[in-house]
């Protein structure tokens, strides 16, 4: 079964603090409803992870990434639609221009103290919680891991460095 490529972002705040995360809250039979979540989705055909990256922010979000960085990669094996198969970019926006939106189709934005996320103290899926530790490490090194979904919960996390 083929996986649908998928890029997800995290937008720092200027001083570092905070990450810019979309709250699904627009509808409530998206499976991610109520859960706080970086930006991205889907690459369109043709496109590469890093323009992908970068058009997803600017939709969601309405601003322009100065600069991006390889947090690394996650394979979802069985966490779409009917179980299937989801690989995921996953990078870190440490700089940017323009004034973000407040909300889109999906959702409102809001700037979410690093902190808080970190901790647990923001609705969001449990798995996670497993791989955000790499994303904002504060020596972060590119990760690459495997997370496998059945009936909408992760069974397992691992992964590796090079």
């Amino acid at each position: 079964m083929r996986a649908t490529l998928a890029t997800l972002g995290y937008v720092f705040a200027e001083d570092g603090k905070s990450i810019l995360m979309i709250r699904r809250d627009a509808r409530p039979d998206d499976i991610h409803y109520g859960y706080y979540n970086g930006l991205g989705g889907k690459l369109e055909p043709g496109e590469d992870v890093a323009a992908g990256m970068r058009r997803e922010i600017h939709e969601e979000a309405g601003i322009e990434c100065t600069s991006l960085e390889l947090a690394g990669t996650i394979s979802w094996p069985g966490f779409g639609k009917d179980g299937g198969n989801w690989f995921g970019f996953l990078f870190r926006v440490p700089a940017w221009t323009g004034t973000p939106l407040t909300a889109n189709d999906e959702g409102s934005l809001h700037w979410i103290p690093l902190a808080d996320v970190l901790s647990g103290n923001v609705p969001m899926w449990e798995s996670d919680r497993h791989f955000l530790p790499l994303v904002f490490a504060d020596a972060p090194t590119v990760f690459h891991g495997v997370m496998p979904f059945a009936n909408g919960k992760a069974q397992s996390w691992s992964y590796s460095t090079l």
